[in-house]
């Protein structure tokens, strides 16, 4: 770890001070716990938030919220490790999810060890672009019966659905499975299976078509 004199460690402690009072343990944790699992690691601030470098590769980063706060381990290697042991959450801006308290994480060991393998994964040579975060992969959405009553009478829409990405049906899923009366369900079914039908996404006001099979996002 770079010495206190570090400028840019002072730009970091100054961070954590100006955190609200339940985040700052929870970052001055996170702090130690990078640099036991990846010694030598240093830290920035890049986009106002305190950032941890390995050997020129970012490592993973921190962030406080008024009422949480994230962490993020960078690289597929330990993305796949994450996945496979169900320590990755998507429920917030970082890997872990919305960390309110150092028991929102697995234990310390369970943390080093992660950090460890983003660490050997730059060391190795296998990983050395500096923006390559693990991604969470979310689970299928369950297609409310409406919807998919209403598909099994549209084979069109039916195909369109198929076709489109997770994301395009979670969006529509979820659309419809919060309509809290029947009737706003049954029309947003019906719109539903409209759009579906013509390739649209749920927002696609907001987003610009592709070609007549896809949609991509216009705006980032």
């Amino acid at each position: 770890m770079a010495t206190v004199t570090d400028g840019r460690i002072v730009a970091v402690d100054a961070y954590i001070n100006k955190a609200a009072e339940f985040a700052q343990p929870i970052l001055e944790y996170l702090r130690e716990v990078v640099h036991a699992g990846a010694p030598g690691a240093v830290e920035e601030m890049k986009w106002s938030r305190p950032f941890f470098v390995y050997q020129g590769v970012i490592l993973g980063n921190m962030s406080a919220f008024k009422a949480h706060c994230s962490f993020g381990l960078w690289g597929p290697e330990v993305g796949a490790v994450l996945e496979k042991e169900g320590a990755a959450q998507d429920n917030g801006m970082g890997t872990f999810g919305k960390v309110t308290s150092v028991k929102d994480l697995p234990s310390r060991a369970k943390l080093v060890s992660y950090v460890s393998i983003a660490a050997k994964a730059i060391a190795d040579g296998e990983r050395t672009k500096a923006w390559s975060r693990p991604k969470v992969v979310k689970a299928e959405a369950e297609v409310p019966e409406a919807l998919a009553t209403a598909l099994k009478k549209n084979k069109v829409a039916a195909k369109k659905f198929e076709a489109m990405t997770p994301g395009y049906r979670r969006e529509y899923c979820q659309w419809i499975a919060e309509a809290k009366r029947e009737e706003t369900r049954e029309k947003r079914v019906e719109t539903a299976v409209e759009w579906i039908a013509e390739g649209k996404s749920r927002n696609w006001k907001y987003e610009s078509c592709a070609d007549g099979e896809g949609l991509r996002v216009a705006r980032r």
